[in-house]
């Protein structure tokens, strides 16, 4: 009997936690001898990983528009949802994604206020049937996220395009990302960042073996 694939998202801001999480997740999945794959978005693939730096890391006389940077994400989402995580899944691999398509309407509708039945429909055609099993929502206050990536060695003082934004750009990234949950609280769950990344583990360990 073959066994299930299974396509896995984090969200949340950056500071959250989603790269631990990931790693960790990724180490359980090892150990039920499951084929893991972590990967992330904007990237994944080498043309998508080539928008990604041009979509957050651009920088020069020529800007960015809000509409460009939503359609580069899309392009970027519709080659790695064919190239890789499809192809993955049919296999039977566990996918897991660094963002996904509730970014896009989080960043780009909520807090950039882009045309949202757009970019619903925009998203859907990105990703075809490629529907997540499950969204984890790693929550936390855009305060705390930027106090942690100061911390660190790797991102102090170092922000791209979006994360350099406001604060209150980031406050409706969070609201965005907090009421795509509350509409779709059977795929999306949302679990605090605030807590030990051991306990964070547990519960997303728990909340992940509802898709098995």
């Amino acid at each position: 009997m073959a066994v299930k694939g299974l396509f896995i998202t984090f969200e949340g801001p950056e500071g959250a936690g989603k790269t631990t999480q990931l790693k960790m997740l990724r180490e359980y999945f090892a150990g039920l001898a499951r084929e893991c794959i972590v990967t992330r978005e904007p990237g994944g693939t080498p043309i998508a990983e080539q928008l990604r730096q041009l979509v957050k890391h651009h920088s020069g006389d020529e800007p960015v528009f809000a509409e460009t940077e939503l359609l580069l994400f899309a392009a970027s989402r519709a080659q790695h949802v064919r190239f890789l995580i499809e192809p993955a899944v049919a296999r039977g691999a566990v996918v897991l994604c660094d963002r996904f398509a509730d970014s896009t309407t989080a960043y780009q509708g909520y807090a950039r206020k882009l045309d949202m039945d757009f970019i619903r429909s925009l998203n859907r055609y990105a990703v075809g049937n490629c529907i997540p099993d499950m969204t984890i929502l790693l929550d936390l206050p855009p305060e705390e996220g930027f106090k942690r990536t100061a911390k660190r060695a790797e991102t102090a003082g170092q922000h791209d395009r979006i994360e350099a934004e406001a604060l209150t750009f980031h406050h409706r990234v969070r609201q965005g990302f907090l009421e795509i949950a509350r509409s779709e609280p059977q795929r999306v769950k949302v679990v605090s960042a605030l807590a030990a990344a051991a306990d964070i583990h547990h519960q997303i360990v728990e909340l992940v073996k509802q898709c098995f």
